[in-house]
């Protein structure tokens, strides 16, 4: 799955954003529990970028519904 920038993020729809954060979180989950079994990712950094992609995500959803 892609990493989303704030650019991008911007630009999908409330239902999109909903989506987006479900699976990205959905995939967290999954490389952590990977993680916690003793096993090794295949792209380490991957864990921070999809923070940080749910993190973009959340701010957007909070400065839409403040906005």
């Amino acid at each position: 799955m892609a990493i989303f920038r704030a650019r991008e993020v911007k630009q999908l729809s409330d239902t999109e954003l909903l989506e987006q954060e479900q699976k990205f979180s959905l995939e967290l989950i999954q490389e952590r529990g990977k993680v916690s079994a003793g096993g090794a990712t295949e792209n380490p950094g991957r864990i921070r970028e999809v923070r940080r992609t749910i993190a973009r995500i959340r701010t957007e959803q909070n400065a839409r519904r403040n906005a």
